[in-house]
C-alpha cells in the first residue's frame, strides 16, 4: 500500500466532522453519501476518525465498499477494526477482499481471531486463503492474486468473449486486462491483451492469437525477483506457475510497485547504516528504533577504534609533525567517499540484475582504473594546493614542502582507489555468504576504509619524510 500524502490527509481530516455528524444521525447515509469517492481517499478519512467511531464507520458501509476501504487502510489500523468487529461481520467484510488482500490481512491478526474468521469463510473462499497464506509473504506465491482470467485455448474467439463476460460479471477480477489460454490440464500456454481479443477476426481459435512465449514465476520465487521480472518485460500482470506450468494465481503490476518502494525504502535504510524498519517510521515506537539503528553504531564505533589504534601506533610522527594532522580529514574522507560512491554503484547493480556474484572479476577490472584515475585527479589537486599555499604565502611548510605535496597526493591515489576496491567488492562477499548486500552501507565501508587511510597515510609520511620533517 503506497503511503498517502499529507496533502490527502488533510482534506479527509475537513471530511471527518460531518461524517461523524452522519454516523450518529443517519447511520444509513453513510454508504450513499461516500458512493462516489474512491477508496483510497476513504481511507485516509478512516485513518483520520477517533479509533471508537471506526467500528459504526465500517459497520454503515455496504460490505463490499468496506472491503475496498479496507484493503487501502494502514495495516496496523486495518488489524484493528477487524479485531473489534464481531467475528461474524469481520468475516463477511473479509469474504469480499481480494484473495491476496484477505490472506495478508488475516496474517496480521493473532492467531485465533485469523482462525475464527476463516471458520466464518465459505468452504471454497477458506480454502482458497488457507492456499494463499502457506506461502511466504515475500515470495510471489504470497503476492499473487487467484482472481485471473483463464480460457481453454481450444475456444474460438466468440466462445471466449462469452466466457471472459462471464467471469466478469460472476465477481471480482483483479487482472481482468489480460487473458491466459491453458490446455485442457491448466497449464499456461499462452497470453493476451483484452484489446487483442477485442479485435480478433470472428470464427478464429484464441489460441491463433495468444503469445505462446509467457514470462512466468515459480511460486518460491523472492519478490525481488518478480518485481525485476515485470520490470523487465513491462508487465501488467505475471502469471505464477507450478512446476508443471499449472497456473496458480498472477501478481498484479501495483503490487510490485508496493515490493519496489518497500525495496527501495529497505536499502536506503540500510545505506545509512542501520536496520530496515518494518513500519512506517511515525509508527515506530521508540525502543524499536533505538534497536534497530543500535547494533550497527556499536559495529561502526568498534571499527572507529581501529582507526584510532592506528593513529596512536604513529602518535610519535604525528607528535613531531602537526603538520599532518592537517591532511588527516583530507585522506581519511576521500577513502570513504569512493568506497561509499563503489558500494552504492555496484548494489543498484545487482538490485537491477545487471551484476551478478559471478561478474566480481569484471567489475575489479573496471574499478582498478577508475580508482588510480580519481586518486591521481584528488592527489594533484592536494598537492597543488599544498604548494600553492606555500607559494602565495598562505602557509609556511617549510623547505620540504614538495616532499609533503609528493605524500599526500601518492596517499590519495593509494587510498582512493583501495576505497573503490573495498567498496565494490563488499556487496560480492556479503552476498556471497548469504547476507544482503545493502548491508556493505556506505558508513560501513567508510569505517573500513578509514584504518587503511590512517595506516597508508602515516606509512607513506615516513617512507618519504624520514630524515627531513620526522
Amino acid at each position: 500500500m503506497t503511503p498517502r500524502s499529507n496533502e490527502d490527509r488533510s482534506l479527509a481530516a475537513l471530511i471527518v466532522p460531518d461524517l461523524l455528524e452522519l454516523l450518529e444521525e443517519h447511520p444509513e447515509s453513510v454508504g450513499p453519501q461516500t458512493e462516489e469517492m474512491h477508496p483510497a481517499d476513504l481511507a485516509d478519512v478512516a485513518e483520520a476518525m477517533p479509533e471508537e467511531a471506526l467500528r459504526a464507520f465500517f459497520a454503515a458501509l455496504p460490505r463490499e465498499r468496506a472491503a475496498e476501504v479496507l484493503e487501502y487502510l494502514d495495516d496496523d489500523l486495518r488489524t484493528q477494526v477487524l479485531e473489534e468487529l464481531p467475528i461474524g461481520e469481520a468475516a463477511e467484510i473479509v469474504a469480499e477482499m481480494d484473495p491476496d488482500e484477505r490472506a495478508d490481512a488475516l496474517e496480521e491478526l493473532d492467531e485465533e481471531t485469523a482462525d475464527e474468521i476463516l471458520q466464518e469463510l465459505e468452504p471454497a473462499e477458506k480454502a482458497e486463503t488457507e492456499r494463499l497464506l502457506q506461502y511466504d509473504p515475500y515470495t510471489a506465491g504470497g503476492l499473487m492474486t487467484t482472481e485471473f482470467v483463464s480460457v481453454e485455448e481450444t475456444l474460438t474467439v466468440e466462445e471466449s468473449l462469452r466466457a471472459v463476460r462471464a467471469m466478469a460479471r460472476g465477481g471480482r477480477r483483479e487482472a481482468m486486462y489480460t487473458i491466459y489460454t491453458t490446455d485442457a490440464s491448466g497449464r499456461l500456454r499462452g497470453v493476451l491483451s483484452l484489446r487483442e481479443l477485442l479485435a480478433a477476426p470472428e470464427g478464429s481459435r484464441i489460441s491463433e492469437h495468444a503469445w505462446s512465449e509467457v514470462v512466468s514465476v515459480l511460486p518460491d520465487t523472492p519478490q525481488e525477483e518478480v518485481s525485476q521480472v515485470t520490470s523487465n518485460y513491462d508487465l501488467v500482470a505475471l502469471p505464477v506457475v507450478d512446476t508443471n506450468r499449472r497456473m496458480l494465481g498472477v501478481v498484479t503490476v501495483d503490487d510490485v510497485i508496493d515490493v519496489i518502494q518497500e525495496e527501495q525504502t529497505e536499502d536506503a535504510q540500510k545505506f545509512g547504516g542501520m536496520e530496515a524498519l518494518e513500519e512506517p517510521y511515525m509508527q515506530v515506537s521508540l525502543w524499536q528504533n533505538v534497536r534497530k539503528r543500535g547494533g550497527w553504531l556499536a559495529i561502526l564505533a568498534v571499527g572507529e577504534m581501529f582507526t584510532a589504534s592506528a593513529m596512536t601506533h604513529y602518535e610519535d610522527e604525528l607528535g613531531r609533525v602537526l603538520l599532518l594532522s592537517q591532511f588527516i580529514p583530507l585522506v581519511m574522507s576521500s577513502g570513504g567517499n569512493s568506497g561509499s560512491q563503489a558500494t552504492s554503484l555496484i548494489i543498484r547493480a545487482m538490485a537491477l540484475g545487471e551484476v551478478r556474484l559471478s561478474d566480481w572479476w569484471s567489475v575489479v577490472v573496471r574499478e582498478l582504473p577508475a580508482g588510480i584515475l580519481l586518486g591521481i585527479m584528488l592527489g594533484a589537486l592536494a598537492a597543488l594546493r599544498v604548494t600553492a599555499w606555500h607559494v602565495f604565502g598562505f602557509y609556511d611548510y617549510g623547505p620540504y614542502h614538495a616532499s609533503l605535496a609528493l605524500t599526500i597526493g601518492f596517499t590519495l591515489v593509494g587510498i582512493v582507489t583501495i576505497g573503490s576496491l573495498t567498496g565494490s567488492m563488499l556487496p560480492f562477499i556479503l552476498k556471497r555468504f548469504g547476507f544482503d548486500p545493502a548491508s556493505a552501507s556506505a558508513p560501513f565501508v567508510a569505517t573500513l576504509v578509514d584504518v587503511s587511510a590512517i595506516s597508508l597515510y602515516f606509512s607513506m609520511a615516513y617512507l618519504m619524510l624520514s630524515g627531513k620533517l620526522l
